[in-house]
């Protein structure tokens, strides 16, 4: 039996966990009437759905839980609460207060913990509205990490992003990388950026379910627009907002995972103070393809566009990667790539391979929100890694080498279109 003194000290220990950082709709009723909004869960009618919770724990042992929230549009409801296998039942009353005890669940390990909340019975027409999950006991004495910062759970739904920055000569003309998605690690909302630098991004997207994108994003200068020079067939060209305002370009390609595909971009003083920015992409099958003894007819690489940057003369500097979710409702699905083959080639023609590069995080990760994020080196090449609630992740701020592998693209400059 506790002790008034335990029972207040547990009570002190308790923390909650919002679900409008830390939820998502992880199995949807076929009306999709449910919402997870910065205040919580909301519009829950459907036996269908599934809202999934995530936070983690520094040890394993008894975890205590109780939902916090109210019943709107019912009296009485039932909702099933389960982590892996082990699964209870709670009431909710709308003349209780708004603190639903759940019971104890045992973690066997540190990490994240996954709990699952689904309705069962209403009296009404919801099951109640969450705002959050308490959490106590042993399995949360030694901390837990989770989304508390509600000014910012859009971005940190969408999970971590992470970048491999690389460091390239002063006069980097062109640069080239390569980019292969295994298969399964190409959910709907992610974004593998090959080829970054300080003002502009170009890498490939999943859109939809049945659209993919090549993407060139150059974004605007300080002393005026960027503006449109040229576009390649079938590329879409658009202005973006929100993280800064720009040009985009995206060609529809229905790329496939297990596949590896090629990027590069060229910056080039165009003589009178601006830059011209250009990005051709193309698949690995085309590597031959675009030499000396191809003509410019039969060159598989496609054009996406070049865009001037005003007012500044520059070659390619600030040069990275990067691997992001760029949709909040599918922060919770893993992801990931490796990146290899990495070439900077000079305003004099010289090819110099890149082997090292510096892996980092944003402050999603750094401010310690979430810590499924990881980056490094795996035979030959680096790789990305972000969302899915995973543990283990790799600490921010290293340097990572892959071995040279003198994998000099087959690429003549001069034959592209």
């Amino acid at each position: 039996m506790l002790l008034h003194a335990d029972i207040s000290a547990a009570q002190d220990a308790a923390s909650t966990v919002p679900l409008g950082g830390n939820a998502y709709i992880t199995q949807a009723s076929p009306t999709q009437d449910e919402t997870i909004a910065d205040d919580g869960l909301h519009n829950w009618d459907s036996p269908k759905t599934v809202v999934s919770v995530y936070f983690d724990v520094q040890q394993a042992g008894q975890l205590q839980l109780s939902l916090v929230g109210v019943l709107n549009g019912a009296s009485h409801s039932t909702v099933k609460v389960s982590i892996g296998d082990q699964t209870k039942l709670v009431q909710l009353s709308s003349t209780a207060p708004p603190l639903f005890p759940v019971g104890n669940f045992s973690i066997d390990k540190p990490g994240y913990v996954k709990v699952d909340l689904q309705g069962i019975a209403t009296d009404g027409g919801y099951f109640g509205d969450i705002s959050g999950l308490q959490i106590a006991g042993p399995a949360t004495a030694a901390g837990t990490v989770y989304a508390n910062d509600p000014a910012n759970f859009y971005w940190l739904r969408r999970g971590p992003s992470v970048h491999l920055g690389f460091t390239v000569p002063a006069d980097t003309e062109y640069f080239y990388s390569e980019i292969t998605v295994p298969e399964g690690q190409d959910p709907i909302g992610s974004y593998y950026m090959a080829n970054g630098f300080n003002v502009g991004y170009f890498g490939m997207q999943v859109n939809s379910a049945t659209e993919r994108r090549i993407l060139f994003s150059v974004w605007d200068s300080p002393t005026g627009n960027t503006t449109l020079v040229k576009q390649g067939p079938g590329v879409t060209i658009a202005s973006f907002g929100g993280e800064g305002t720009g040009g985009q370009s995206y060609l529809r390609y229905h790329w496939v995972a297990g596949e590896t595909y090629r990027f590069l971009t060229r910056a080039q003083p165009d003589g009178s103070g601006n830059t011209l920015f250009t990005s051709w992409f193309s698949s690995a099958s085309a590597q031959g393809n675009c030499s000396d003894q191809n003509d410019k007819g039969r060159c598989d690489w496609k054009l996406i566009a070049t865009w001037k940057y005003a007012g500044t003369s520059t070659y390619l500097r600030g040069v990275y990667s990067f691997l992001e979710s760029f949709d909040p409702e599918r922060g919770y699905i893993g992801r990931g790539a490796t990146y290899g083959n990495q070439w900077a080639i000079s305003s004099t023609g010289e090819w110099k391979e890149i082997t090292s590069a510096y892996f980092d995080v944003d402050p999603t990760g750094l401010n310690k929100q979430r810590l499924d994020f990881a980056g490094g080196n795996t035979g030959s090449q680096f790789y990305l890694r972000n969302d899915g609630f995973f543990s283990n992740s790799t600490t921010s701020g290293q340097t990572f080498t892959r071995p040279t592998t003198s994998n000099h693209p087959d690429l003549n400059l001069q034959n592209l279109p």
